[in-house]
């Protein structure tokens, strides 16, 4: 299989990718939810959308500005099925569709419906009793401590996973992807990975970085010295006096 955006054997992708498999053969007597957790740009969306893609999985990604509502109806429109008017209808027929299907379901960002409340929360319970398939929640690191305040909701989980900071072996991986014509020596990359401390979105940008000065400069192979003056991305700009 090439390598590609979603195929990176990053480490996340690895742990997400055996969740999903645990989840996928997870016996009848127990729930198939898993919650996968972690810091902002630790590759989490990037390692669920390979294993939405393995595993045939209905994705969503929820908007900071949704309802309830709007997650029933572009579900549903992601299934192919016209959205009801109502969310109890529209609650239905998820329930039917996926169950019909068999397909996990996949939500990202679910801290925005957990700041919803119990009510919102247990309406995507009631999908996973009835629909009987696969779920994996996507949040931040406290995901876990928002999920613990309804006791009906957290003992169904079977299985936590928590993403891990971006490795050097990560970071080599990055660049096979996205800067393939250059060499970035391991000293590069090792240094590259520090500074990130972890967050794969850095490491991307100190890709990039290293990629134009070896560019300009006319480099194949990249050293330590050839960038002794470059900064692997930029630091927040301090506020501008009047």
């Amino acid at each position: 299989m090439a390598l590609d955006a979603h195929t990176a054997p990053l480490t996340n992708v690895t742990l997400f990718t055996e969740l999903m498999n645990r989840l996928v053969s997870t016996p009848v007597h127990l729930t198939p939810l898993g919650v996968f957790y972690g810091f902002s740009g630790y590759g989490k969306t990037r390692s669920a959308t390979f294993a939405a893609n393995r595993h045939g999985a209905l994705y969503i990604e929820v908007g900071a500005s949704w309802t309830l509502k709007k997650f029933c109806q572009m579900a549903l429109k992601e299934l192919g099925v016209v959205p009801a008017k109502t969310v109890t209808d529209m609650v239905e027929q998820l329930i039917e569709t996926l169950a019909i299907e068999t397909r996990p379901l996949i939500i990202d960002e679910f801290d925005h419906i957990a700041r919803m409340g119990e009510k919102n929360v247990n309406i995507i319970r009631e999908i996973l009793d009835k629909a009987q398939i696969p779920v994996v929640l996507i949040g931040e690191e406290y995901l876990p401590n928002s999920l613990k305040r309804w006791e009906r909701f957290d003992n169904r989980v079977r299985s936590w996973v928590a993403a891990q900071p971006a490795t050097v072996n990560d970071a080599k991986h990055l660049a096979k992807l996205y800067a393939p014509d250059l060499t970035i020596a391991d000293p590069v990359m090792a240094d590259m990975a520090k500074q990130a401390n972890g967050i794969v979105r850095r490491i991307c940008h100190g890709i990039e970085t290293v990629r134009e000065a070896a560019s300009l400069q006319g480099l194949t192979e990249v050293n330590l010295k050839d960038i002794a003056d470059i900064t692997y991305w930029q630091t927040r700009p301090a506020a501008r006096r009047a």
